[in-house]
């Protein structure tokens, strides 16, 4: 009897419960598009403000203090501080080694062109690295760098006589694409003729200098294998308190902290891996740019946040308004059940399980609706698919239900409300 109750009021009502079911698809459909973008966009974004160079800078551990109390940089060869070139495919061995997606060895030193003093940076370029694991990655600052546009051509990592130079250094020197120019390195007797095979403007102060392959200035220097820094550019999570406690002294940790902190992937915690893999160095995030991608991510996803509980308010209102109007045609209806016989019960529940019935058609197509919504914000915004993910479901459930009773509440106070006598007798 009840579910033939059900079935005829379905059929009856099915316009009106196709408005409603389209209501409480826009609204979950929405809502599962912002889950699902929230839950990918970390990664994404990460990777997008990649684009503006390293967020760890890893130096030897002595030098760090020149630094820290004089001022003195480590890569700039004054320090006599250095740390290894084999080690530095040892980043790739922490724990949170896959977040780590760029990386580039640099040694710097002052040298002469003509009569002006400039600063000569050898580093890696696009090297492939053979990784302990026997995996290859390529690296170096074009991927580091990415930013950079370039006039010309980046050098390959084995042409040794190549050099990049900067925007701001190339127009001092009048050099051109092309054109040689010869540089005196600290100590060296003769001067070393290098092609100009591209031209750069980062935008910083590397377009005052000079950019080399590595072996190049090692072999100046008569320093092979010796670096003076590394840049790292690594995927991260926003920081909390927990990662600023640990940031100040990872020892004042409780165990249980410890291994929450090390296990999340804080700016903090990979610098601190990178210590314990890179011997008898010191990894110092870049505070201004992994402040700003914690307060980037953060804001993003708190505006995804609001826009999924402002549509589904709205969602609830518009089911509200729909299910009163729909409670109103029907007064006769239920009224003329109550009159014979029905509770307030078993109206509701006739009632109640009609919407439900509805929402839940409404939830599955928003749902998938929602995934195709996810995809088009996914190429759109970030040029890539979102990943599609499970922990989302419990929450479309937990949305549909949501907005189905709150939207119901007004509907249902109103029915309740119903006196038999009056609405049969049309006040």
């Amino acid at each position: 009897m009840f579910w033939e109750m059900l079935k005829g009021a379905l059929v009856r009502q099915s316009r009106k419960m196709f408005m409603v079911a389209l209501t409480i698809a826009l609204g979950v459909s929405l809502t599962t598009a912002m889950l699902n973008v929230m839950l990918d966009v970390g990664d994404k974004v990460n990777r997008e403000l990649k684009a503006y160079g390293a967020n760890i800078t890893v130096i030897p551990r002595a030098a760090s203090v020149l630094r820290d109390v004089y001022g003195i940089e480590a890569s700039s060869g004054k320090t006599g501080q250095y740390l290894q070139e084999a080690d530095v495919g040892k980043l790739k061995t922490i724990f949170w080694a896959n977040n780590i997606v760029a990386f580039s060895p640099l040694l710097e030193t002052k040298a002469t062109v003509g009569s002006d003093d400039i600063t000569v940076v050898g580093t890696w370029f696009n090297r492939p690295l053979e990784l302990p694991t026997g995996e290859v990655v390529e690296t170096g600052i074009k991927e580091l760098k990415s930013w950079w546009a370039v006039e010309g051509n980046w050098i390959n990592d084995t042409d040794i006589k190549g050099a990049m130079v900067g925007s701001t250094l190339a127009r001092k020197l009048n050099l051109q694409i092309g054109d040689s120019v010869e540089i005196a390195l600290p100590g060296g007797t003769q001067r070393e003729a290098l092609t100009v095979q591209g031209i750069f403007n980062s935008g910083g102060a590397e377009d005052d200098q000079i950019f080399v392959t590595l072996p190049f200035v090692q072999q100046g220097l008569n320093l092979p294998g010796k670096i003076g820094k590394i840049e790292v550019s690594a995927i991260t999570t926003p920081e909390n308190d927990l990662a600023r406690k640990a940031a100040h002294d990872p020892k004042s940790l409780s165990l249980k902290e410890w291994e929450t902190w090390y296990c999340t992937a804080y700016v903090s915690s990979i610098a601190y891996q990178i210590e314990e893999a890179v011997g008898d160095s010191r990894a110092k995030p870049v505070r201004q740019v992994a402040e700003s991608e914690g307060t980037i991510l953060q804001k993003t996803q708190l505006l995804m946040l609001l826009i999924t509980g402002l549509s589904l308010a709205g969602s609830a209102l518009g089911i509200s308004n729909l299910l009163m109007a729909n409670i109103m045609e029907r007064s006769r209806e239920f009224g003329l059940l109550k009159a014979l016989g029905a509770t307030d019960r078993d109206v509701l529940l006739l009632t109640l399980t009609e919407i439900m019935t509805t929402g839940l058609v409404g939830g599955i197509a928003g749902y998938f609706l929602g995934l195709g919504f996810a995809q088009i914000i996914g190429h759109n915004v970030f040029g890539t698919a979102v990943a599609i993910n499970a922990m989302v479901i419990p929450w479309v459930i937990i949305s549909v239900i949501l907005i189905t009773l709150v939207g119901s509440l007004p509907a249902m106070r109103m029915l309740l409300s119903l006196r038999p006598a009056a609405v049969l007798h049309g006040r």
